[in-house]
């Protein structure tokens, strides 16, 4: 078998891609197939690192012992007519298949086996290319900033009778990686979260959270907060940017709705002053409790529970996953607030624009329905 090109053979590929998938980084891929590394991303970059679905024939189609059988039948002088009796196929199959591999004395089985399966590659058209309405449907809502998720199940609860507003979740992620495809525009892509330029597998490696000793533990939290089924109980952290720039994630449990408060440092004055003017404009009923993460900027944790009649618990140390509703919206809010900025450039103006636009995002955890919608109802119901 040759090598394609990126100067690599169909088994050097399936290695490449089984390897991706398996959630391995691009040099230990490299490595692994000893190819160079630049040539590993450019075969994943053409598929936007999403692995290609197994191919199979179809089975209507000659298979390679047929063709064998072909050749054999043509070598020995038989006729198309019975060869065709050979094959248990029509007539015109055989004089099709000379017709596009040669004549019947250049006619070689292997070469026009390959060149079937090369022919063969022609990729569908998919439903986002065939109907406009659901194309422009998609894309608008790629620009607010929606997964293709949450855009597929919105479409479904929108469009419950109409199969061609229907797509799924991986059609738009394939639309958009795969640029070949030419259905939706390159730039959409800047507004997925990540922002990466290959989609990586489920299994790559994800960043561990720190925390440090010494507060009020977790494990003293009332039941309530557990089963997230009263609202006002928050988690919070910071998130941080260049030049020692901070803002503080709050998310309630019950809905996910997210505020970002805008602090002057990191320091445990300036972060409780911040946090606590921010709590104190909430009604009661969302003001319960606070978990927080090991980080020192809440020290001074009693003068918070003062001015906001809000209790305070720290997590268990190197227990992010204790704080799962803000650790997963931090990544969320790293769309808008990027790793390596200064965060300080944002106004507190331009914070409650971000939690917005995450607060009128459909989550699948609610059953698509809006952090912003879940908090009002349940804010009404105790009322």
């Amino acid at each position: 078998m040759g090598k394609g090109q990126h100067g690599t053979t169909a088994a050097e590929k399936r290695d490449i891609w089984h390897h991706w998938k398996a959630g391995y980084s691009l040099s230990d891929i490299a490595r692994a197939v000893r190819k160079p590394l630049s040539t590993i991303r450019d075969l994943l970059a053409a598929r936007g690192g999403i692995v290609p679905p197994p191919r199979t024939r179809d089975v209507r189609s000659l298979t390679s012992s047929d063709r064998e059988e072909i050749s054999r039948g043509l070598a020995a002088g038989e006729s198309y007519r019975q060869i065709a009796r050979t094959l248990a196929r029509p007539v015109s199959t055989s004089s099709r298949e000379l017709a596009r591999n040669g004549d019947r004395w250049s006619y070689r089985a292997r070469k026009a086996d390959d060149q079937a399966w090369e022919r063969a590659k022609r990729p569908k058209i998919c439903r986002l290319a065939l109907h406009a309405r659901l194309r422009r449907e998609v894309a608008a809502r790629l620009a607010l900033d929606w997964a293709p998720a949450q855009i597929a199940a919105w479409l479904r609860l929108e469009f419950p009778d109409e199969e061609t507003m229907q797509v799924s979740h991986e059609t738009i992620y394939r639309s958009l990686f795969i640029q070949a495809r030419g259905v939706l525009k390159k730039e959409l892509k800047g507004h997925l979260r990540t922002r990466r330029t290959l989609r990586h597998s489920k299994l790559a490696k994800a960043p561990v959270s720190r925390g440090i000793i010494g507060a009020i533990s977790i494990r003293e939290r009332p039941a309530e907060v557990e089963d997230r089924a009263i609202p006002g109980h928050w988690e919070g952290d910071l998130i941080s940017g260049s030049n020692n720039s901070h803002v503080a994630t709050l998310v309630e449990r019950h809905s996910r709705f997210v505020m970002l408060v805008k602090v002057k440092g990191k320091d445990t004055s300036s972060v409780v002053s911040a946090l606590s003017s921010h709590v104190k404009k909430l009604p009661a009923v969302l003001r319960k409790s606070l978990t927080w993460d090991r980080g020192v900027e809440m020290a001074s944790h009693k003068n918070f529970t003062i001015a906001t009649n809000v209790a305070v618990y720290f997590c268990d140390p190197r227990s992010p996953w204790q704080r799962g509703s803000n650790e997963n919206t931090n990544g969320l809010l790293r769309q808008y607030l990027p790793h390596g900025t200064d965060l300080s450039a944002h106004s507190q103006a331009d914070l409650n624009k971000f939690a917005l636009r995450l607060n009128q995002r459909p989550r699948q955890t609610l059953g698509f329905r809006t952090p912003a919608y879940t908090l009002d109802a349940a804010v009404a119901v105790t009322d």
